[in-house]
């Protein structure tokens, strides 16, 4: 029964397992739905007994499957400690954590995470490849990215320090921190407009500073797209004799989907 259960639960290449799969998709949806509605008043005091019954119905499944997935899991630490398995405990918590902190429960839409699965199950292998490949370029491009961080980071406690001096609390940079606030603001090009300078040196700053902020939101797109590029010089294409054609790195000698030995294509 446990291995019948596996196959079922983590495997989609049996009638029952892509069946399990699809229902599953479809509870997380209404999850999700039972999420939304639950926050519009209206559908909340007209419906909210309704709503509850259905979230603690829904949070019950949850936690049964979940059960179900660590009791047939071959390796459980890797499953509990894993992607899947932290998002799938974290699918039913919200509901009984709400016993004790009224409110969290909205916390419960985390479930929609759980719909990467349908990539997997509709065996979607191309868009997983390539979601892989972006993961890769910004795991390698953090340095840079945490460095150009901590440079913007000290560019707007310059400017909201030197915006604070010049304004001043008659203009509502009532403080340094607040002023850093605006200045993240302008420097992102959000503009929320509820601090703005009004002198005519606070003004000719503040225009820099969003003239700035165009070449800046720049630089991590460039240092990602630059990093990709590299990898995509490193690839090529293998044909797997079980699964079709692959993309995967230069190195590996067998099918990252199915293990099988790789031919060069």
């Amino acid at each position: 029964m446990q291995n019948r259960l596996e196959r079922i639960v983590f495997g989609t290449d049996s009638r029952a397992g892509r069946l399990f799969d699809v229902l599953l998709l479809w509870t997380i949806l209404l999850s999700a739905a039972l999420v939304l509605l639950e926050s519009v008043h209206e559908v909340h005091v007209r419906y909210g007994r309704w709503l509850l019954a259905a979230e603690w119905t829904v949070t019950i499944l949850f936690t049964i499957e979940y059960a179900v997935r660590v009791w047939v899991s071959r390796d459980r630490r890797r499953y509990v400690l894993g992607f899947y398995g932290l998002v799938d405990l974290l699918a039913a918590l919200p509901t009984y954590l709400s016993l004790f902190v009224p409110g969290t429960q909205a916390l419960s839409i985390i479930r929609a995470i759980r719909l990467t699965r349908v990539f997997r199950i509709l065996r979607l292998t191309t868009y997983t490849r390539e979601a892989s490949h972006l993961l890769l370029a910004l795991y390698a491009s953090r340095h840079r990215i945490i460095v150009f961080s901590f440079a913007v980071l000290a560019l707007v406690t310059v400017f909201g320090t030197v915006m604070y001096l010049v304004e001043g609390p008659a203009h509502g940079f009532t403080s340094i921190p607040r002023s850093i606030y605006w200045a993240i603001v302008t420097l992102t090009t959000v503009g929320y407009g509820d601090i703005a300078p009004r002198t005519a040196f606070g003004q000719a700053l503040a225009s820099a500073i969003m003239i700035l902020g165009y070449a800046i939101i720049a630089i991590p797109t460039g240092i990602v797209s630059a990093e990709i590029a590299r990898q995509e010089r490193h690839r090529r294409v293998l044909s797997c004799p079980t699964c079709g054609a692959v993309e995967v790195p230069e190195t590996s000698r067998f099918c990252p989907q199915c293990g099988a030995p790789l031919e060069a294509a």
